[in-house]
């Protein structure tokens, strides 16, 4: 069933085609900057004030229950509303073009990576990315603890999470988990402590007559029925079994590109909070267990991630293109072949459930329209994410300014180059691209001049 089966006022724009959609959804998977915020934003710009498809009440109804869901909640936004859209191939066209133009630009930028990275350019560049980046983390903590840690409760829920995790090295599963019965409990003990959320509050804007309007009916695909749940979780589990099945059946469960599948299906099912969230369980088993890259790639390939389109657990991919090129999963004559098919795997089982939980929960949400509200258990969630971001600055921290360890010397020029990112994004509110552009920039002319120098 197509848009016009909507009903909409007089002055509501022109019913959508689905070639129309589908133009626009690939434009946003290639301007989709600026982490989940911007990336919002623009959606909010397109689809509510300007093309007015969908209304502001409608648009906050959806972004709360992505919110609510683990996984990247922008890309499950825009396969929300290509859902209500066009059904089901709406939502699967809106989300796959978020990704897919990001995870090419990841393959050939990761191929430069591990082909070209020794080069004194290259290298350069990324010496000056790398603190960066852990600015980056820093201002991301900020955010999100600015938003999240409204009194003692939560913020002693986001230290303990820190503790957890830094000093005893608890696993990101049990600390999400422990954090949400925390949240449950005191939800029942003192709820308004744990009213706080990270929602988003209702519209206070009006744009016009939309499309799909505040009483818009809900389209006949869009409501809840029994068979159809049962189809979707069909559908889905299948999915995800034959693809697990035939990597299994091709090449053994210890293989990399089956272990990765598995790993990655277990992260994303994790990614509460965002990217910088679940990195540390990434970290934990990318390069701790597994050993598919270095600690200093993974910095590398956050770096790569904050540059381009897309969300921003893509990092992901990079980390697949840099495990199957490292355990040479082909053979060493097919290394870029290895790296671009572990890559496609990883982005595969990271981003099926993103499209699961949208078109299972969606006619749920549409069915409660202005009641959706966040539960104390993500309250607790989100305070312990706060902690665990802060735990990534730390270790990135660590690694770039002792990058010989506690015992070889402190690095005072990636210091410099990272005070000044994190003068650029606190005090001068510049974006992510300027500032990694800066800092590489800065890199690359220390690179060239140290050299002279002595």
């Amino acid at each position: 069933m197509t848009t016009d089966t909507l009903t909409t006022s007089p002055a509501a724009p022109a019913n959508v085609s689905f070639s129309q959609a589908l133009a626009f959804w690939l434009k946003l998977g290639f301007i989709s900057f600026g982490g989940p915020a911007g990336q919002i934003a623009i959606m909010h710009e397109e689809l509510v004030e300007r093309r007015r498809w969908i209304s502001e009440n409608r648009f906050l109804h959806a972004l709360n229950y992505c919110m609510l869901l683990p996984g990247p909640e922008a890309q499950q936004l825009a396969t929300y509303i290509g859902w209500l859209l066009h059904r089901t191939a709406g939502g699967i066209v809106a989300g796959g073009l978020f990704v897919l133009p990001s995870l090419f630009i990841l393959i050939g930028l990761s191929w430069v990576y591990m082909a070209y990275g020794h080069v004194p350019v290259i290298a350069g560049m990324f010496y000056g990315i790398k603190p960066a980046v852990t600015a980056l983390v820093v201002h991301a903590a900020y955010r999100v603890g600015s938003r999240a840690l409204k009194n003692a409760w939560l913020w002693g829920i986001a230290a303990g999470a820190f503790v957890a995790i830094f000093a005893l090295q608890l696993p990101f599963p049990l600390i999400v988990l422990a954090a949400g019965l925390i949240g449950y409990v005191g939800g029942r003990v003192a709820p308004d402590k744990f009213s706080a959320g990270g929602g988003h509050g209702a519209a206070k804007k009006q744009y016009g007559a939309a499309l799909i309007d505040d009483h818009t009916p809900t389209p006949a695909h869009a409501r809840f029925n029994w068979a159809r749940l049962c189809r979707v979780i069909v559908v889905f589990v299948g999915l995800w079994a034959a693809a697990m099945g035939a990597l299994t059946a091709a090449y053994g469960w210890e293989a990399v590109l089956t272990q990765m599948a598995w790993f990655f299906t277990k992260a994303a099912l994790l990614t509460f909070g965002g990217a910088y969230a679940v990195l540390p369980y990434v970290y934990q088993g990318a390069v701790d267990h597994y050993q598919w890259l270095t600690a200093t790639q993974m910095i590398d390939g956050l770096a790569l991630g904050e540059t381009t389109p897309g969300p921003l657990i893509m990092v992901v991919s990079f980390v697949g293109f840099v495990g199957g090129w490292t355990k040479a999963i082909f053979g060493s004559e097919s290394l870029f072949l290895a790296g671009a098919a572990a890559a496609t795997v990883v982005t595969f089982f990271t981003f099926l459930p993103s499209f699961f939980f949208i078109l299972l929960g969606g006619p749920f949400i549409e069915s409660t329209h202005g009641n959706l509200k966040f539960t104390a258990p993500l309250t607790g969630i989100t305070a312990a994410v706060v902690g665990v971001i802060v735990n990534l600055a730390v270790f990135f921290a660590w690694h770039v300014l002792w990058p010989q360890g506690w015992s070889g010397p402190f690095d005072g020029l990636s210091a410099l180059i990272g005070a000044g990112a994190a003068m650029a994004l606190f005090r001068f509110k510049l974006g992510v691209i300027p500032v990694v552009v800066g800092s590489a920039l800065a890199g690359l002319v220390i690179s060239l001049v140290r050299p002279l120098l002595g």
